[in-house]
């Protein structure tokens, strides 16, 4: 069954109802996915009765990157983004988790039309947590490469950029697994179709450096800072071959949409035991503590809705 969609959008300036939400056909960002956006998390803390957003400066911050290095002819600043995404949730009422999407696009009709005129629309919908939280997906390293920052800027997040996340994943799933892992043009370790990956050797987190074109994730700073300052582990950032991957003891993604997702095995083979690893589940159970709002929120990651 579909999942039922919520009732207003916010698109140019205004709330409207869902399916007054309409982009025009022949617009640069239907056309050619020229836009950029932004994923973020609401969480629902029902001892509190209260919403809680996650880490919104951070991610309006890189919206603002996405914009200027799109080179739109107009850009919206953090503040024209927060207030209007904060009002959308309040109207449709959310009392769950939820996913957050602010995007700012290439509109007009024009065939020229490369950077303007620009507008915006967020989207707020209701998005229960995977069942792979719990037991864990097998993952394909992809014949699809990576794209590399040389041929598209890899740390903006742009839509037409997840086409290349789009063919990983998808062949992933028709070959039998749950999802990718994608090694970039120099033959490294890069990132899952849409999230980033950490592996565990020795003990110690392992994941691919930002020079790795990757996304720079906001989970996984935030993953890093986690591990770090609550279990004392330092994660080393460096490229990671192929075959190490097969030698990881525990492995996971991370992102706004996956989370912290295990990963218990590989091309066929168990990561570890084939089990959630110890690391993972601690790291697991104290990111939603902290992004529920169960403890102090003493980075101050959190913005209340309500």
């Amino acid at each position: 069954m579909p999942t039922p969609h919520p009732e207003f959008v916010y698109l140019d300036g205004q709330i409207v109802p869902w399916d007054d939400a309409k982009l025009h056909v022949f617009s640069p960002a239907v056309k050619y996915g020229a836009g950029v956006f932004e994923g973020i998390r609401g969480y629902w803390n029902e001892d509190e009765n209260q919403m809680y957003v996650f880490r919104v400066a951070e991610h309006l911050a890189r919206l603002r990157y996405s914009q200027i290095m799109m080179r739109f002819d107009r850009i919206f600043e953090p503040q024209d983004v927060e207030t209007p995404m904060l009002e959308l949730i309040r109207r449709n009422g959310h009392r769950a988790t939820i996913h957050i999407r602010p995007t700012v696009f290439v509109d007009g009709y024009q065939e020229s039309a490369a950077t303007g005129p620009i507008g915006m629309f967020i989207t707020s919908f209701e998005r229960p947590a995977s069942s792979y939280l719990q037991t864990g997906c097998s993952v394909q390293v992809s014949s699809w490469q990576r794209l590399s920052d040389r041929a598209m800027p890899v740390r903006v997040k742009a839509n037409a950029n997840y086409n290349n996340s789009r063919y990983a994943g998808i062949q992933a799933r028709v070959d039998g697994y749950d999802t990718a892992i994608m090694l970039n043009d120099r033959g490294q370790v890069s990132e899952g179709p849409g999230m980033c990956l950490f592996i565990v050797r020795g003990g110690r987190p392992l994941t691919p450096s930002v020079t790795s074109d990757i996304l720079e994730s906001i989970t996984r700073d935030t993953v890093i800072e986690i591990l770090d300052a609550d279990f004392g582990l330092s994660t080393t950032e460096r490229e990671i071959g192929r075959s190490e991957l097969y030698a990881a003891e525990e492995a996971f993604f991370c992102g706004t949409a996956w989370e912290v997702t295990p990963i218990t095995s590989i091309d066929g083979l168990a990561v570890g035991d084939g089990q959630v690893g110890p690391i993972t589940k601690r790291l697991q159970d104290r990111y939603f503590d902290i992004v529920h709002g169960r403890v102090a929120d003493d980075r101050g990651w959190l913005t209340p809705v309500y």
